[in-house]
């Protein structure tokens, strides 16, 4: 490219630049920030705002607690900590280690990425100049710097400097300086719906960001999808896009960079003017994938939207030249979308007219409400808030999910892309029973919690923490309900009692707790079984023996001894009580029916002899012809 070209796309890019500025000075950016509360010590005890960093892993809808330390040496933290053998790594049982660092001489992200290493849980970074906070970005990423940005796994936040002198002087002093950060409030959470837009491009040559955001769409897809199917959130996708200042409208780089007579614009791909693709082939494709979820969201399947633009990103490369309308329109019909209508609703790019879908676009990035203008792409704004951190599958699902209204959570906010595995760490503090392998403890997007579990239908109750007891029908399956049970001599007892109290009581023959223990009854030392003045008792492990001297038989009902001869005599003579008995009972039965049947004879006798002589209301007249006169 000769110096006169290079000189007149500097010019074009600057004036780019200066529309930008002045956008954000029409408009507003709106940093956003999380809740820094200090716990200890008294004197600077209190809620301190800090802003937080773009990148790394904000713990969005929780809370992370530690102990804040600023290094003798490497206090910028430009330079590798382990190199001046400094760790902050925290000991076993010890709070997490925030490091403070001072603000310059490198970028945001190499400080937060050499505390990272060092084992530091979270960095607080101390502004050096006395101003309002600003969101500390990532830098245009170099080969270099991609390496580290996008290992960034920690939180970080700036901080004013007013502020940052207050720690600095306590721990100076060896104070303990404990503090507190809070994202719960950092996405509100009014319902149990979640509104949530990405700004994005289609344009894949633009370095590290562009892999990041591709990616980002790719592993996040399926829950996205999931998400809007439910009915849990609604998604709208953004494009930001630029006028070309009016003086230039007819110059070459507008021309190349611009549709509808330069007012939509987007920067050359490759940054160079002459080969490649042209920043207006990627505000046409944008306006494309905004016209796909239009006509998606027509026919009440927005989702499809995150279909198209994974499909295009791997059959419509730009590095592979299929970056065009007839690869796209190949994307379309495959999802079986209306080419007719998003071909409508994309309009003439030719035209020196307004274009109703980019010029909304255009008034969307200006903010409004609690939410600034939309600089910085990729952008992901949730509840009307700007997110900030790394755009990474499980970090933006934290954020989201932490925008519903508590409790109203959909299943997919409590997957293992969003557990903060605080249940690692000594069950995080919650009750255990680590012979049934059960546990109070479950990790959730807002941080761990303990509460009693259900464990194959059997509901576990208590506070969680101390205690979880099984309750309900079923719960002896289960480790016994947690009550005390052993077995001997091939005899197994338990003090567990299948019912809704879920109480462990010791069986018969058995005195104790029900829970640690149950021990042996003695009945025979105790006196509580063979008291006859003939009996003999034996202790046996649950229960007890009696025997009777000589030919007596013991009797236990009763508790006593009789001979065998005079059990088998009332035996014998019970024999024959019984068979008097029933003979009695066959010959009452026999006589009863033979009276039966003679009375029914003798009825049906005198019956027919009365017959002869009277009739009966139930025979019909015989008629007397001796009494007939005839004529």
């Amino acid at each position: 490219m000769g110096v006169s070209k290079i000189w007149k796309a500097t010019i074009f890019l600057g004036f780019l630049w200066l529309n930008l500025l002045f956008q954000s000075v029409v408009g507003r950016f709106v940093v956003e920030k999380n809740s820094l509360r200090v716990v200890s010590p008294d004197d600077i005890k209190g809620t301190y705002d800090s802003a937080i960093g773009n990148f790394g892993i904000p713990q969005y809808g929780g809370s992370l607690p530690g102990t804040v330390v600023y290094p003798k040496g490497n206090q910028k933290g430009c330079r590798n900590f382990d190199d001046s053998g400094i760790s902050f790594k925290s000991k076993s049982g010890a709070m997490p280690t925030f490091v403070l660092v001072d603000r310059g001489d490198c970028f945001f992200a190499l400080k937060v990425w050499n505390a990272q290493n060092a084992g530091a849980a979270a960095v607080l970074v101390a502004d050096d100049v006395d101003e309002r906070l600003i969101t500390m970005d990532t830098p245009e990423a170099d080969g270099s710097s991609a390496k580290y940005i996008e290992n960034i796994t920690i939180p970080s936040a700036l901080i004013e400097k007013s502020f940052a002198e207050k720690l600095k002087k306590a721990v100076s002093a060896g104070e303990m300086v404990n503090v507190n950060l809070d994202w719960r409030e950092a996405v509100p959470h009014p319902d149990d719906r979640v509104e949530y837009e990405l700004w994005t491009s289609s344009n894949d040559e633009c370095g590290f960001k562009c892999d990041m955001l591709m990616k980002y769409v790719k592993d996040f897809k399926g829950a996205a999808q999931i998400l809007e199917k439910g009915g849990y959130t609604q998604f709208t996708p953004h494009y930001i896009t630029w006028y070309c200042p009016q003086a230039f409208t007819v110059s070459k780089q507008c021309k190349s960079q611009c549709i509808n007579h330069g007012r939509y614009c987007a920067p050359d791909p490759e940054q160079d003017f002459s080969t490649g693709y042209e920043g207006k082939d990627v505000v046409i494709e944008n306006l494309r994938q905004l016209c796909v979820f239009k006509v998606a969201n027509e026919t009440k399947k927005p989702w499809v939207w995150w279909d198209y633009v994974t499909d295009f990103q791997i059959r419509c490369p730009m590095k592979e030249k299929k970056y065009n309308k007839e690869c796209a329109d190949a994307v379309i019909k495959s999802l079986g979308l209306d080419l007719r209508k998003i071909e409508k609703c994309m309009g003439d790019p030719n035209a020196d007219e307004d274009n109703p879908v980019l010029k909304e676009e255009q008034n969307a990035q200006v903010g409004k409400g609690t939410r600034g203008d939309v600089t910085i792409l990729p952008t992901l704004v949730v509840n009307n808030r700007q997110y900030r951190g790394k755009l990474e599958k499980g970090a933006v699902l934290k954020a989201i999910c932490a925008g519903f209204e508590e409790t109203t959570e959909p299943a997919v906010c409590l997957s293992d892309d969003v557990e903060t595995n605080e249940c690692r760490d000594n069950n995080g503090g919650c009750w255990q029973d680590k012979a049934a392998n059960i546990t109070a403890c479950k990790d959730t997007f807002r941080g761990r919690v303990c509460e009693c579990p259900v464990v194959d239908g059997v509901q576990f109750k208590g506070d969680g923490y101390s205690s979880c007891t099984a309750s309900g029908p079923g719960r002896c399956k289960l480790n016994n309900g947690g009550c005390w049970h052993d077995t001997r001599d091939g005899h197994t007892y338990s003090a567990c009692v299948d019912n809704e109290e879920g109480k462990c009581s010791c069986p018969p023959g058995f005195k104790g707790d029900g829970v640690k223990s149950c021990d042996d009854i003695d009945e025979c030392k105790e006196k509580k079984a063979c008291q006859c003045p003939e009996c003999s008792c034996k202790n046996t492990w649950g229960s007890y023996e009696c025997s009777c001297s000589g030919d007596l038989l013991y009797i236990r009902d009763h508790d006593t001894c009789i001979s065998k001869r005079a059990r088998e005599v009332k035996s014998a003579w019970a024999a024959v009580w019984a068979i008097l008995i029933g003979l009695a009972m066959a010959g009452g039965g026999a006589y009863l029916v033979y009276k039966y049947r003679l009375r029914s004879y003798m009825d049906s006798e005198i019956r027919a002899i009365m017959a002869q002589y009277m009739p009966l209301d139930s025979q019909n007249e015989v008629p007397n012809h001796v009494s007939d006169e005839r004529a």
